[in-house]
């Protein structure tokens, strides 16, 4: 058997995860949410007027304006995070890329010769004092 149907037949395998089926629900979820979907629509167009002020040089900008926009989207987000759809829907993103970012360090360390077998299913928490390759400060 090949690298490549290797690779798939741990893709099906991921399609089968918990993980997996409770994001696909989540977002199917978000996705057919009238109300939600009305909010993120009118978020990204007040999103689009803000991003249009900030474009002009600083005399022509509205800075009333771009007040007024800022207090929309900061309301418009508040409603967006409190929905309970998106809020599952985060929570089940969340798993599914902490499941992905598990399987890619497998195959890393597995590609840096570390037997995949033992290796950690998460890298560990340690500062080297390079920001370069960092995923934040803990």
């Amino acid at each position: 058997m090949t690298v490549i149907e290797l690779t798939r037949q741990l893709g099906a395998a991921l399609q089968q995860d918990e993980r997996y089926l409770a994001y696909l629900s989540a977002k199917e979820k978000n996705d057919t949410d009238g109300e939600l979907q009305n909010l993120i629509g009118e978020f990204n167009i007040v999103r689009m007027k803000y991003g249009q002020q900030m474009q002009k040089s600083e005399e022509e900008q509205d800075k009333e304006l771009m007040t007024e926009l800022d207090g929309q989207m900061r309301e418009i987000y508040g409603k967006i995070m409190s929905n309970e759809n998106m809020n599952a829907y985060n929570d089940a993103k969340e798993a599914m890329d902490k499941l992905l970012n598990s399987i890619n360090f497998i195959i890393t360390m597995a590609a840096n010769g570390e037997d995949p077998m033992t290796c950690p299913e998460e890298q560990p928490h340690s500062c080297s004092g390079s920001c370069a390759s960092c995923g934040g400060c803990h």
